[in-house]
């Protein structure tokens, strides 16, 4: 497939809405990098914080230090769930996680993205949805216009897009493959109970 020779200097924007004026977002950077990334904020004010600038979480929602969020207004968390220290979370598109969903430190979530066939190489952004249950491992990638399925799990390291089912399990191959197997949940079998030996029997 032949890309057109790209030319930045055309680059315009035009296809992202950043959803508030600029002196909202530069607000919320300031805040961001002053309070709400920091060990000692207290970590129950975090999602009240989040609301203030157009999130939608709940109180029940766990955020670790470090946690970087792009843009709060396109952010919808229910609670209970986890965001781990480090997770960074570029919204520029909507994230949807629901409840009971673990986001594992240093997993990247990204809805940003580019157009090839864009001669400007304009944006292709796309929202991504947690279902509830997810697991997002450890210092995997959720790429833009994913669904991740209700009790699935991205394994640490593994990086994803599109559908993964319910109760799917993705782990990143050796570097040698490179390719990401998907397994899925089983729930385990009862055991049996051990009967006695006959007597005389080794």
């Amino acid at each position: 497939m032949t890309h057109p020779r790209l030319d930045l200097g055309q680059h315009s924007g035009r296809n992202y809405d950043k959803g508030r004026p600029f002196l909202w977002q530069a607000l919320w950077h300031a805040t961001s990098h002053l309070l709400f990334q920091k060990w000692w904020f207290p970590r129950r004010y975090r999602p009240a914080l989040l609301r203030a600038f157009g999130a939608r979480v709940d109180n029940d929602v766990v955020i670790r230090q470090d946690v970087r969020i792009h843009w709060p207004w396109r952010l919808t968390i229910d609670g209970p769930a986890w965001i781990g220290h480090g997770a960074w979370i570029l919204n520029l598109a909507d994230v949807v996680i629901g409840r009971d969903v673990c986001v594992s430190q240093e997993a990247f979530l990204c809805t940003g993205s580019h157009d090839r066939n864009d001669v400007a190489f304009e944006h292709a952004n796309a929202a991504i949805h947690l279902e509830p249950g997810a697991w997002v491992c450890a210092r995997s990638v959720v790429l833009p216009g994913t669904t991740v399925g209700h009790h699935a799990i991205v394994a640490a390291g593994a990086v994803v897009a599109g559908t993964v089912a319910p109760f799917a399990v993705v782990r990143q191959q050796p570097a040698s493959t490179r390719t990401p197997t998907v397994e899925a949940l089983r729930a385990p079998e009862p055991r049996r109970p051990s009967l006695p030996r006959p007597v005389g029997e080794a």
